[in-house]
């Protein structure tokens, strides 16, 4: 029997949280699951910073790889038999849910800005390089690493298949909803999955959705703004993000000022040289980042050590609503006053803005074109956008919410002499 027909003696089960059991027959997903490559993302948190704010969200990449995977085979068993689907795709689609977020390092997104990184580029050198993951793929068929690569890149030739893990209502969104409105203990991101599932149907470039279960998706696209709202985009959370992404501009910043670290930040070198290669992007995880960030709370450089401690300990900045691009005036003035306090603004003084558009539709000629979700008619089959069928999805489609916020140490600012003017002006601006 070929290596990609293979199947366990016995089906093995994880016990999961969300979707009660994910199951796994395929040798090859076994063999995945069990490389190194994918092993490592037990030692990547799925919310990064966010288990400051929400002390629950200590869920691994790991564990939202496997539900990705578990979705995705939910629709392919549901998928059995129908129009417009080639089950000759099946473990192709599988082994892309499976190793989707492969790249991602620790701390993810703000460990890309500081490094310019993109994890997705990980992803693919992982699939493609000198890996076990590769190796295992291989054996599949010569090209099948590619095929999964292209698949998790947009680029693959079956849309339909992409569509499952890359979409505006796919396996990856349906899984981390409810996998991180579980472990945060909110309620936000909870909706009918299995309502979903029950009425996706396979069409020639994507999967649309029966118009019966348009109530079903109108819940899913609130759930995702809700949870941008209240858990991604948390202000505790970005001041949190914010401390990170200034520890690791200082490290860069000492090491290429030729500061002499106490404890050499060799798991750094590369990222700090802007030369990553696979191997060395592999060994650096969280547990090997913490531990550096507790080290370096006893290093000489006042700003690092302070830094440190407050990310490791959680003394985190304080907030205001501020938006930069209507209080320029303010925004410079406070820049000057940090300076002339000895407090370095570059480090002490920061503007951090989200934004999120919930739901869009296809506009051509766009900077980022989405595909719309697909209601099936029942009558004529014709397909009709959602937005157009729809009130609620209507009423937040194309709107992008922008929120701006001013983080400060307000510990330092409260320890001014009271008779400082310059904290006199400072409080001034900040609170009115």
């Amino acid at each position: 029997m070929a290596y990609k027909d293979e199947q366990l003696n016995e089906e093995k089960v994880f016990k999961d949280p969300v979707h009660r059991y994910i199951h796994v027959k395929d040798q090859v997903i076994w063999d995945l699951i069990g490389a190194p490559e994918f092993q490592r993302l037990r030692r990547i948190k799925q919310l990064g910073t966010s288990y400051l704010t929400f002390h629950g969200a200590e869920h691994s990449r790991f564990n939202h790889s496997l539900g990705v995977y578990e979705i995705v085979r939910r629709i392919l068993f549901n998928f059995e038999g129908r129009p417009n689907w080639n089950g000759k795709e099946r473990l192709l689609c599988l082994c892309a849910a499976l190793l989707h977020d492969l790249g991602h390092g620790p701390f993810s997104h703000s460990f890309e800005k500081v490094f310019k990184l993109d994890h997705e580029d990980f992803t693919k050198q992982i699939i493609l390089g000198d890996t076990e993951i590769n190796r295992i793929l291989k054996r599949v068929g010569p090209d099948f690493p590619q095929d999964v690569a292209d698949v998790i890149n947009k680029t693959y030739a079956d849309k339909l298949v992409v569509s499952l893990i890359s979409s505006q209502i796919d396996a990856d969104r349906m899984d981390y909803l409810q996998r991180d409105a579980y472990f945060t203990g909110v309620s936000y991101g909870h909706f009918d999955m299995e309502r979903i599932l029950r009425v996706m149907r396979p069409m020639e470039d994507q999967v649309v959705i029966k118009q019966t279960g348009m109530h079903a998706v109108e819940d899913y696209i609130m759930s995702r703004y809700q949870m941008y709202w209240q858990v991604y985009f948390h202000p505790v959370t970005r001041s949190a993000e914010v401390i990170l992404s200034k520890i690791l501009n200082r490290a860069k910043y000492l090491y290429q000022d030729g500061y002499q670290f106490s404890l050499k930040p060799v798991h750094f070198l590369s990222f700090f040289s802007g030369q990553v290669k696979l191997k060395e992007y592999l060994r650096l995880d969280e547990g090997i980042v913490n531990y550096y960030f507790q080290m370096w709370v006893d290093e000489q450089d006042p700003v690092l050590s302070d830094l440190c401690e407050r990310f490791i300990n959680r003394r985190l900045f304080k907030y205001i609503e501020f938006n930069p691009n209507h209080q320029m005036n303010e925004w410079m003035e406070l820049f000057r006053l940090f300076q002339e306090l000895g407090i370095d603004p570059d480090y002490y003084l920061v503007v951090d803005s989200s934004s999120d558009l919930p739901y869009d539709f296809y506009r051509p000629g766009e900077e980022e074109e989405r595909l719309p979700i697909h209601l099936l008619m029942p009558k004529n089959g014709e397909l009709k956008e959602l937005s157009r069928q729809s009130e609620i999805v209507e009423s937040i489609s194309g709107k992008k919410r922008t929120d701006h916020k001013l983080y400060f140490p307000l510990d330092v600012l409260e320890e001014l002499p009271e008779e400082s003017q310059a904290k006199a002006r400072i409080f001034e601006i900040l609170y009115g």
